[in-house]
């Protein structure tokens, strides 16, 4: 039992010191450290050396190019204006009267084209300061129609979805970031709609009015010879069409026996199938995308590479710092009971298990893919054999993996929740109703429904 209360301590430490700022990469190793100290006063150097950093290490080795692509790709999209042509058309076209689903679609189109949540709340902002503004809405919603729009649907249910919570369960399960197609698109269109309509109905009960608020917005500079449409949007059609040609065309095309080989980690195409499709996807666009715009991003281009490719650093050594931090806990004689209750929530039913494990970690630890890393680190074998036993597809475990990440995760410690109030010039008490309402509490609702489906038809 002390054990027990030694862990949720760390967790509890580990959630408290992030929120107020503590780097994650000092303070995953030193909850670490005390848990090993306290609990069982275990070797302490060799629980850093060898088990801590080998995890965080091997998720680094298998994620980093998603990461550092993935970040490349949005600075690419941001300066060479394609996002701002693209947020700017989207909203015309569904004009002031749409505003709420403007800024959410607008948000969803390039989280799903690849772009980082945050260079999405950047490049939004600015218009749905605007837009807002035009159609007299309350400024204090706008943070949750951004993250509707970026931290949901389009980052864990949609499939073929680039984001890296899509991407995580792929080895795992043996599964393609088009994991249960039918299921995911459904739980999709309820985030979707319910947040949608709490929006506008919070919109007719604060009333008109924009509200008194400084009229400076950050990052809102505009290109004075921005993309066509079409240009700005190729590569993003691009992600999406290749992830799609390489998964299920090229990949399994090539002849890929060698990967049996030990030179090439004895393993299979559909470990790495995803993974390799992501990769290549977001390459050629990121090419691509620099060919179409190589006038406007010529003066720049080295420094925006240089930017993109430090501004994956940080996401990935912070999700891989608590990835060894998890692997620390389940090494742990104490972590054997709390895993061994974890997988009988939800009695016959791997599901359910799934779904709370992975939910409780992203929110214990604010982080989505930190969250499913850990429980897939430690559980995920046990998982997918409890889903063989009970003839449940490992397509239908990914696709609840990923969607079981996107509630509890967005709770106020989480950086991405940080970082679009800042951008925003408001505070929690301001703006965080809203977004729990959104990103928390109908991505669970959403996430039982996948469940229920799921038992009662299987993956579709």
């Amino acid at each position: 039992m002390t054990g027990i209360l030694v862990i949720m301590a760390a967790l509890g430490a580990l959630v408290y010191l992030a929120y107020r700022g503590v780097s994650l990469l000092l303070l995953a190793p030193a909850m670490a450290i005390f848990a090993v100290t306290a609990s069982e006063g275990g070797p302490v150097l060799a629980s850093y050396t060898q088990v801590f950093m080998q995890s965080a290490g091997g998720f680094i080795i298998q994620y980093f190019p998603l990461f550092l692509l993935g970040a490349v790709f949005g600075k690419l999209m941001e300066a060479s204006g394609s996002a701002q042509v693209l947020a700017d058309d989207i909203i015309h076209r569904l004009g002031s009267a749409r505003a709420i689903l403007a800024v959410i679609l607008c948000c969803a189109v390039m989280t799903f084209g690849g772009v980082s949540l945050f260079v999405v709340a950047f490049a939004v902002y600015p218009i749905a300061s605007a837009l807002f503004r035009q159609a007299d809405l309350p400024k204090v919603l706008i943070p949750a129609a951004i993250a509707l729009g970026a931290f949901t649907f389009t980052m864990t249910a949609l499939p073929g979805t680039p984001a890296i919570q899509n991407a995580i369960p792929m080895p795992y399960f043996g599964t393609t970031p088009y994991a249960a197609p039918g299921l995911g698109l459904l739980t999709g269109a309820v985030m979707l709609l319910l947040g949608w309509q709490w929006l506008e109905r919070r919109a007719r009960i604060l009333g008109p009015g924009y509200g008194e608020h400084d009229v400076a917005t950050p990052g809102t500079e505009r290109m004075h010879n921005p993309p066509y449409l079409v240009v700005a949007a190729l590569p993003l059609g691009m992600v999406i069409a290749l992830n799609l040609l390489f998964t299920f065309v090229i990949i399994p095309s090539l002849d890929t026996s060698y990967l049996a080989q030990p030179d090439y980690g004895a393993t299979d195409v559909e470990s790495v199938r995803g993974v390799w499709s992501i990769i290549a996807a977001l390459t050629l666009s990121s090419v691509v995308l620099v060919g179409l715009n190589l006038g406007r991003l010529r003066a720049t281009l080295g420094d925006t590479l240089d930017r993109g490719a430090a501004d994956s650093l940080k996401p990935i050594f912070n999700t891989a710092s608590l990835v060894g931090f998890g692997a620390v806990i389940a090494s742990l004689s104490a972590f054997a009971l709390i895993r061994d209750w974890v997988v009988t929530v939800g009695g016959d039913n791997p599901l359910i298990s799934l779904a709370v494990g992975t939910s409780l970690l992203a929110g214990m630890t604010g982080s989505a893919s930190g969250g499913m890393s850990i429980a897939l680190a430690t559980l995920g074998d046990t998982y997918l054999q409890m889903g063989q036993d009970a003839g449940i597809a490992p397509a239908l475990l990914h696709r609840v993996t990923a969607v079981a990440t996107g509630g509890l995760d967005a709770l106020p410690h989480n950086g991405a929740v940080i970082t679009l109030l800042t951008i925003c010039g408001l505070t929690h008490r301001d703006a965080y109703g809203d977004i729990a309402v959104v990103a928390v509490v109908i991505p669970i609702l959403a996430l039982i429904l996948l469940i229920v489906l799921g038992t009662a038809f299987g993956s579709f």
